[in-house]
């Protein structure tokens, strides 16, 4: 299953927010990918659970990822990891 999101944090997919979404998939008994998303080209998808793969994407605040997840937490992981995505770091708001 798959899931479009857009990243919210405004450090985008680095340091903080990189670290909670490696540590939340990991969480999940599900194999999970995460490609940023860009018009007319598809973007290599790298495992969600390796911080220096999430990290190497440079994805950006506003920009947009693609969630891929297979196994039996699929759905839950999904779930989780859009939320770490679509929700802004303390003192963001």
């Amino acid at each position: 299953m798959e899931r479009v999101v857009e990243i919210v944090p405004e450090a985008g997919l680095h340091a903080r927010p990189a670290a909670k979404f490696v540590e939340t998939a990991n969480e999940f008994d599900a194999d999970v990918t995460v490609a940023p998303v860009a018009e007319g080209e598809d973007a290599e998808a790298v495992a969600a659970s390796s911080m220096i793969a999430v990290t190497s994407l440079g994805v950006k605040h506003g920009e947009e990822v693609r969630l891929s997840a297979e196994g039996e937490d699929a759905e839950a992981a999904l779930d989780a990891l859009e939320e770490v995505l679509s929700t802004p770091e303390e003192g963001e708001e």
